[in-house]
């Protein structure tokens, strides 16, 4: 497959502190690609560099084969933009903001474009100062999508979005990689990037831990759970169960975290008389922290 976006040891230094460093990726055309990382692990960074809002410390990228510092314009006019904080014109609505990109973008299918307000369900004639984050962010999305680019980069574009509206955002990523367009998103959700990415890389403090396709994501996918019982606590029992670690007693509440399926826990609770019962999947930041907390800690001690 043709390569859309191409970088060689990418790195952008900001003096003492760490931006990112000897990137190497590959973004195939058509694909959905996630870039995945916790908070401040350098995808905006990252992003910001490829459009060349950030001139490279070092290493190179090309995008549609072209230099990213050497024409940038010529990658803007084809691709479709939302900043990880979308800011605009707090005088204008909406629809003037939506209609004004559209312009800039020599105007746009109107069919289309109210398609897009529609499914995202934006109300278009409210000024953009009034709008919550996330009518802010559907309204980012309409201006990134409205065109049909054959590239979309996208950061944390569901930051903010009811699940429904994350839904309706699900099927225009599916459709773009339909009509043969590509998609490049960041994202410290691991559900989010399962359900829509075909390959991943995984960033952590500027730098590159893995790449591969997105089936590469299960080992790290875990669950939390929080069993609350009447009196005692059968810890031994649970801390048996295949995939369970981190058991931590406090009163009459069993911690623990459990990888792979969560099915052997709930046969166990099933026995046992509870008072509550929780489970949630963590954020990519959190099992980041769990994944690679202690590695970072052996190192930083040496």
């Amino acid at each position: 497959m043709t390569a859309l976006i191409e970088t060689e040891r990418l790195t952008k230094s900001y003096g003492a502190n760490r931006g990112i460093v000897d990137l190497d990726l590959e973004v195939d055309e058509g694909e959905v690609f996630g870039f995945l990382g916790p908070n401040g692990a350098g995808k905006t960074t990252t992003i910001r560099t490829l459009l060349d809002h950030l001139r490279p410390t070092s290493g190179r990228a090309r995008i549609f084969g072209i230099e990213t510092t050497a024409d940038p314009v010529a990658i803007h006019r084809r691709t479709g933009y939302l900043p990880g904080e979308f800011t605009l014109y707090d005088r204008l609505t909406g629809g003037q903001t939506i209609e004004y990109f559209g312009n800039l973008r020599g105007g746009v299918d109107p069919a289309y474009r109210a398609s897009l307000i529609e499914r995202l369900d934006l109300d278009p004639s409210r000024r953009f100062k009034e709008y919550s984050k996330g009518n802010k962010q559907k309204l980012g999305l309409v201006v990134a999508f409205q065109h049909r680019p054959e590239l979309l980069i996208l950061d944390e574009p569901t930051s903010g979005l009811d699940p429904l509206v994350q839904q309706a955002f699900y099927g225009l990523v599916g459709e773009a990689q339909a009509e043969g367009r590509t998609v490049f998103l960041s994202s410290h959700v691991l559900s989010e990037v399962e359900r829509t990415c075909d390959r991943v890389a995984i960033v952590r403090d500027g730098r590159l831990v893995r790449t591969g396709r997105v089936d590469t994501l299960r080992d790290l996918a875990h669950h939390q759970v929080e069993l609350r019982f009447p009196d005692g606590v059968p810890t031994a029992e649970f801390a048996a169960l295949p995939g369970v670690s981190d058991v931590v007693v406090e009163d009459h509440i069993l911690r623990l975290r459990v990888a792979g399926p969560i099915t052997p826990v709930l046969q166990a609770a099933a026995r046992h008389e509870l008072v509550d019962f929780l489970a949630r999947e963590p954020s990519l930041e959190e099992t980041f922290l769990a994944e690679y907390g202690r590695q970072a800690t052996e190192v930083s001690s040496r």
